[in-house]
């Protein structure tokens, strides 16, 4: 999996989100900024990003993914 299908497939499953992604398509880190995330505890939002990719990771596509959340105020 690459990392622009990565992307794309979270952009997709978070709304109003901007997507970046750093590493290889098996292993990668990304930071995702959404209004969607706020008044939420990083738990729960990296449990809704995991959610987006839940598929890629239990079968294997994807092994390992580090997530950063912010909001669009955290992140200025």
């Amino acid at each position: 999996m690459t990392l622009e299908e990565v992307q794309a497939k979270i952009q997709a499953g978070i709304e109003n989100s901007t997507v970046t992604m750093e590493g290889d398509g098996c292993s990668c880190s990304t930071k995702v900024v959404s209004p969607i995330f706020e008044g939420m505890s990083l738990l729960a939002r990296q449990k809704m990003v995991l959610a987006v990719m839940n598929e890629e990771i239990t079968n294997g596509t994807l092994h390992a993914l580090s997530i950063k959340t912010r909001t669009p105020e955290e992140d200025a």
